[in-house]
């Protein structure tokens, strides 16, 4: 289970964030290359379901994430994760659940690349009111394949790792006062793989 608040926030405020003291310190970077399956008639997405493969360094993982609720940017939902082979999208070996499972491999077929992230991550691990919580900051592009749709990515995730579910909010007000003034830090509940379709849906 994943417990995650997801903020939006704006390019010009971005050198303000990033003077805060919890950041200051203990961040590594990385880049991520995502790409998002669903089927033309966008099966998964009407589930509330999302699927993706994920290069991440030399390692290629599968994803797959179930509907859950999203209210002021805090999301819960299932996951599961796995280094896989691109391409093969073996949710046999991935999913715990056989019915959902076997719902997936008979998509399998039908599942097509309908979008892309491309995405520096920098993370910090910060222990506040009780909790140990990953904080992402996220800053690139979303876009459709072998198309000149895009929209930039900026986007700072908030991940529960232990503790109480209330230290997500409370992190977030303190990230928002930082040494150089107030940083507009807004709950957003559109995940990665909705504006991707989103974005896909504009070309079709």
């Amino acid at each position: 289970m994943e417990t995650k608040l997801k903020l939006s926030l704006n390019a010009a405020d971005l050198p303000r964030l990033l003077t805060h003291p919890l950041l200051a310190k203990g961040t590594g970077t990385q880049r991520l290359l995502n790409t998002y399956f669903d089927t033309p008639e966008l099966a998964l997405q009407q589930r509330r379901m999302a699927v993706r493969e994920r290069l991440a360094g030399d390692l290629w993982l599968l994803t797959v994430k179930t509907a859950g609720p999203s209210q002021n940017g805090l999301s819960r939902r299932q996951e599961w994760e796995a280094p896989t082979t691109p391409g093969t999208l073996d949710f046999d070996s991935l999913v715990d659940d056989a019915a959902l499972a076997a719902d997936l491999m008979a998509l399998r077929p039908a599942l097509r690349a309908l979008s892309c992230t491309d995405f520096e991550r920098q993370s910090w691990v910060i222990e506040h009111a009780g909790a140990q919580i990953e904080v992402a900051l996220d800053q690139g592009r979303i876009h459709v394949p072998d198309t000149d749709l895009s929209e930039p990515l900026l986007e700072l995730e908030l991940e529960l790792l232990s503790g109480p579910e209330s230290a997500l909010m409370a992190l977030a007000d303190v990230l928002r006062q930082t040494p150089q003034g107030l940083v507009v830090l807004t709950p957003s509940d559109a995940s990665k793989a909705q504006r991707g379709m989103a974005l896909w849906q504009r070309s079709h």
